[in-house]
Formats: structure tokens, sequence, C-alpha cells
């Protein structure tokens, strides 16, 4: 952190009808000059644990706001707050200072939650997420259905979108299980006026059954990995070349 060697890289968020993009998640990545790539699923546990999570994600929000600036005004940030984030009263301040510090439109960031995140303190999570949605930032829930939640929390926190989990993608395909879970969290979502992104989307047969039942948007390696800034540019040069050519044609 102290390097800044942490860099943002971007995986798609795309329109499942359309196959448009339209934003992009930002994830955390680090390369270390003597270990090389490290996992965060190693380092950010340990940044968690040495309370060092805080300028980390500051300094990974404020490169990825950088270089989401430089992309067309229409496409979001998607951006991942931590459990330990949720019960910092400070988050939000800190939030707000990144982005009026790289001149990002507060409207065109979304803040993505988990519903573990919320189980720690509830209260300082909702005064967090009040404050976020004052500004025009959109806060959704990550990986629902996996969590520990209730129903409820769904009513609490009026969340602007919620994220299905990449467990019940993975196996809507061959589980009836899975497939009714989906179609239910798709109605709810629609009775409560929420966005829904369906995660983990790797085969073409999942895409089409997640249209079928009314899923708006879509993330997974079918759509695009996580890539760094120059290549994220050049995977939206290529996007909207192909939009401009459809449009033509």
């Amino acid at each position: 952190v102290a390097t800044e060697e942490v860099e943002p890289h971007f995986q798609p968020i795309v329109d499942l009808a359309t196959r448009q993009v339209i934003g992009f998640e930002a994830l955390v990545r680090w390369t270390d000059r003597d270990l090389g790539p490290v996992s965060p699923a190693v380092f950010i546990p340990i940044a968690e644990e040495r309370g060092i999570i805080s300028p980390l994600s500051q300094l990974l929000l404020r490169k990825a706001t950088q270089t989401a600036r430089n992309w067309p005004d229409e496409l979001f940030l998607s951006f991942n707050l931590s459990p330990s984030q949720l019960v910092d009263q400070n988050t939000a301040q800190h939030i707000l200072a990144t982005l009026h510090r790289t001149g990002f439109d507060p409207r065109r960031l979304e803040i993505e939650i988990t519903e573990t995140g919320l189980m720690s303190d509830p209260a300082s999570a909702e005064k967090i997420v009040n404050e976020l949605r004052a500004v025009g930032i959109r806060v959704s829930l990550d990986d629902f259905g996996t969590g520990q939640s209730s129903l409820g929390r769904l009513r609490e926190f009026q969340f602007d979108k919620l994220k299905i989990d990449r467990a019940f993608v993975s196996s809507i395909l061959a589980d009836k299980p899975s497939e009714h879970i989906i179609r239910a969290i798709l109605a709810m979502c629609q009775g409560l006026g929420m966005d829904v992104v369906a995660e983990g989307i790797e085969e073409e047969a999942q895409a089409k059954r997640l249209v079928q039942f009314g899923c708006g948007g879509g993330q997974g390696y079918l759509f695009g990995k996580p890539a760094d800034s120059e290549a994220t540019m050049g995977y939206l040069r290529e996007a909207y070349r192909i939009m401009a050519a459809a449009r033509r044609a």
C-alpha cells in the first residue's frame, strides 16, 4: 500500500439481452517485486487482520476512478467494501473525499457490500449506506443467497441492485432448485424495483437461460476476465466499434 503496488483490474458487466457493456467491477491485484503475483484471497484477509484494509481500499478506489474517468459517461464503476469498512464511521467520508480528489461523478459509482458484511453492525452499515445514497452513489448487495442475513434486510437497506451468487448460476442448467431460487430472486427484485446482475456466467447456455428468466445484467468469463486499465480501454474501443458498425448496418 505504501509503495502503491496494488492495482485495479476491471471485469465487464453487460446487459444480458443486448450484450452491451454497461459497467465494470474493480478488483484488486498485487504483484510483488520478489513474490510475483499474490492472490487477493491471501493478502486481503491479512490486510483486514492488520487494520490496513481502509488505506488499501482508498488507494484502489483512487486508481480505479482515475481510470474510469476516461470511459464513456454512461458506464458505471462497481467497487467492493469489506465488512470492516461497514463498521468504520469514516468510510463514507473517505469515499467522498476520493471522488472529489479524482473528479469522478458519484452517480457513476456503485458500492457492493456482502450479506456477511451487514451482520457485525447493521446500524453502522445502514448509516454508511444512507450517506452514500444521499449523494447519488448506488449500493448493491453482493453474493446474495449465500450469506446469513434475512430478507428483511432488503427492506431496511433499500438496495439499488442485487447480485446473484455464482453458486446458483453455475448449476442453473442442471439443478432444479438453483433454477427455482434464481426465478424467485428475480421475481422478488422486480417487486422491490431492484436491478439484478448474475455473477459467474461462463457458458452461453447459462446466459440464454437467465435472459429467459428475465435477468437484466450479467458478469463472468463469458463476457470477459478481469483486465488492467490499458486492456480494459482496448476492450471498450472494440465494443464501441462493434456497436457503431451494428447501428450503420
